[in-house]
């Protein structure tokens, strides 16, 4: 193994590795005008210009971007194409009932197969294995929740979980200490990077305007305004899409309305056949476990693990990055994960490591909205599952665009409304303390076993998960 040094930030892996860290299209020079206008150049606004130039090829659509197309969660993300719900089922429920909740559930299994076709149809090869989703419990109180979580899918009609036994796990993955384990097939192992620009490139042969390096600084109804470089100036359209996902608080009006949730990654140099003959994972599964400070990864590719979790979760004022770092002491936890959860990884050099946020609303529930009075549309709140959901989520907003009632329009998520995260410092001192309590109720579930820790079921109680 080399020395080569660990890069930290510069983007993600993902992006470093396709040599897509800087603007290479054009920024927008000046006044404009187009009929639909999509703040934010991520898998939110590249797949709502997919769907609606297919949809009406003569609609003029505009996707501004601040930095490069991906540079935010879609090109930073753990590569889960994964079918999970963001959100509570009871929420939605309040609003729609149960049958909304199931339909909800149906169309996102669905999203999984959706997004697979187009990459196959749109010539993207983004390393896509359909391996499903292999969730961990490393203990006896994980256990109780895996098992509650697998009869919790039963009791809402989804009966495409399959609970594990230890040796089942270790058939599929050889995970340490798993004493049991959910799969589902819905869910896709991809590398992000090569998705989103892949999609780019897509929607610019389909006659969409795509601009790099410009920053729009204010949405308003019909209209937003931007900056690229030392020019300034407006873009007039029938509709603005937000969606800018984690980098909402960031415009003005909007800082409380999702809450930007950092999130950290490293990945391992590949690895020899050696250690994949001890470990497994043929298929390709993504792999994530049952601590509440919970871990997400996945066999790349090319052989190496990408391996995450949460770091620094929150920046006061709900600051966010610009070059992706992340902290030493980051690394270093997921460097401990790594050992312990595929020891024979343990010692494997650490090629890159990079952090993101990812958008959370106060009630963790995802939405997509249109409001034709203002032409105000915005989808998110993905809290982690983006990957899929901002696909069906771009087929709603086509459909809400273009008038038109559909199955996709009458989704609970539609609509949806939350209230706002607490003002400063309690939205600071809220999220440190859930992570506290979190780790807290990790390290003694790993120490004494048994049931659920209390700290964890109130510190669920205070985040409102």
């Amino acid at each position: 193994m080399s020395d080569a040094p660990l890069v930290n930030g510069a983007v993600s892996y993902w992006m470093s590795e396709l040599g897509r860290t800087k603007p290479t299209r054009p920024p927008l020079g000046g006044d404009h005008r187009v009929d639909v206008a999509i703040v934010g150049g991520g898998f939110t606004g590249l797949w709502t210009a997919y769907y609606l130039a297919q949809a009406e090829p003569t609609l003029r659509i505009a996707v501004l971007e601040r930095e490069v197309c991906g540079y935010g969660a879609s090109g930073r993300n753990g590569g889960w194409l994964t079918s999970a719900m963001a959100g509570s089922r009871e929420v939605y429920a309040a609003a729609r009932g149960r049958e909304g909740v199931v339909a909800l559930s149906e169309a996102m299994k669905a999203t999984v197969d959706e997004v697979i076709a187009v990459a196959a149809s749109e010539g993207i090869d983004a390393d896509v294995v359909k391996g499903g989703e292999l969730t961990v419990a490393c203990n006896a109180a994980q256990d109780e929740r895996l098992r509650a979580d697998h009869a919790y899918a039963e009791s809402w009609g989804d009966h495409d979980h399959e609970l594990l036994d230890a040796g089942d796990v270790a058939a599929r993955v050889a995970v340490a200490e798993a004493v049991s384990g959910l799969w589902t097939p819905h869910c896709a192992r991809l590398h992000p990077a090569k998705l989103v620009t892949g999609l780019a490139a897509a929607v610019e042969r389909l006659g969409v305007e795509v601009y790099e390096g410009t920053a729009v600084t204010a949405i308003e109804p019909r209209r937003v305004r931007f900056r690229s470089g030392s020019a300034t100036g407006t873009v007039a359209a029938t509709y603005v899409v937000r969606a800018t996902e984690g980098f909402t608080a960031s415009l003005p009006g909007l800082r409380r309305t999702w809450l930007p949730m950092n999130s950290a990654m490293v990945v391992t140099e590949p690895l020899g056949a050696a250690v994949w003959d001890t470990i497994g994972w043929s298929g390709y599964e993504t792999v994530g476990d049952q601590a509440h400070a919970y871990m997400y990864a996945q066999r790349t590719a090319d052989d190496r693990i990408a391996i995450g979790g949460r770091g620094v979760p929150y920046r006061y004022g709900s600051r966010t990055d610009h070059d992706g770092a992340t902290q030493r002491a980051t690394i270093d936890s997921l460097r401990d994960v790594l050992a312990r959860r595929f020891p024979a990884a343990a010692g494997a050099r650490l090629d890159h490591a990079w952090a993101g946020v990812l958008g959370v609303p106060r009630d963790w529930c995802a939405t997509v909205t249109l409001d034709r009075t203002t032409g105000l549309a915005a989808a998110g709140g993905y809290t982690g599952h983006g990957v899929a959901t901002t696909n069906l989520a771009g087929r709603t907003l086509r459909d809400l665009v273009l008038g038109e009632e559909s199955a996709l329009t009458a989704l609970p998520w539609v609509g949806h409304r939350t209230r706002r995260w607490e003002p400063e410092p309690l939205r600071w001192l809220g999220v440190q303390a859930m992570y506290a309590a979190y780790r807290a109720a990790d390290r003694r579930e790993d120490s004494r076993g048994g049931r659920t820790s209390r700290i964890a079921r109130l510190a669920d109680a205070v985040s409102g998960r």
